[in-house]
């Protein structure tokens, strides 16, 4: 059974994300990656296949090796979605800033 992973399933996960936090500093290996968690190396390699079913990580065979590499585009396409939503909620908190100031004001 060929399941379709969703990228924000992806994300959800603790251990994903300090993974992306890892990567997006430098291109790793899995063991490399694995040496961070405390978790069973297959365990790691699991989260690891997740993040590149999703396109949050690209593979790139070396030698024996896996390198695993941040998909700055996949990573962009999130972050475009999400930006309406950020913006979003800092137009309320500057609302609420001005309310709360001209409360402060009348006091």
């Amino acid at each position: 059974m060929n399941l379709r992973r969703d990228v924000f399933q992806a994300i959800a996960d603790p251990t994903r994300r300090s993974i992306l936090m890892l990567v997006a500093t430098q291109s790793m290996t899995a063991g490399a990656i694995a040496s961070n968690f405390d978790s069973a190396r297959p365990t790691v390699s699991k989260h690891l296949q997740i993040l590149a079913e999703c396109e949050l990580l690209t593979q790139e065979q070396n030698g024996r090796e896996m390198i695993y590499h941040l998909n700055l585009n996949k990573m962009k396409e999130i972050a475009n979605f999400i930006e309406p939503f950020r913006q979003m909620w800092d137009e309320k908190f500057n609302k609420l800033e001005s309310v709360m100031k001209a409360y402060q004001q009348k006091k």
